[in-house]
């Protein structure tokens, strides 16, 4: 059965009750505290619901990412966002290359 630990942790940072989450969601308050308590999964549909209540992504909500925006590089800069996107074109040798390279270039202008 999947824990989803983190609608609790948002809840209780948005000073929510269990039962208001329930009642956004359209469902009793009880069928809400079984999902933060992880002894019944929480249909998509209501993990959708929720991550847009509490504005961040069904990454951060499954536990995949301390990023509250996702996996998808959202809080990255668009020059970080480029490089990642460069990057994911290599090959691994050559990002291995790629870093030792960048680690070398760091290392001459300090």
């Amino acid at each position: 059965m999947a824990h989803y630990p983190r609608i609790r942790d948002l809840r209780e940072d948005s000073d929510k009750t269990q039962r208001e989450v329930a009642d956004y969601l359209g469902t009793a308050y009880q069928y809400y505290a079984v999902y933060e308590k992880g002894t019944s999964e929480i249909p998509f549909e209501r993990a959708i619901a929720l991550a847009k209540y509490y504005d961040v992504s069904l990454d951060y909500i499954a536990g995949l990412t301390n990023n509250k925006k996702g996996l998808s590089g959202s809080s990255l800069s668009p020059e970080q966002q480029e490089l990642l996107k460069l990057a994911g074109s290599f090959s691994d040798t050559e990002k291995k290359r790629l870093i030792k390279l960048l680690k070398a270039l760091i290392n001459s202008i300090k």
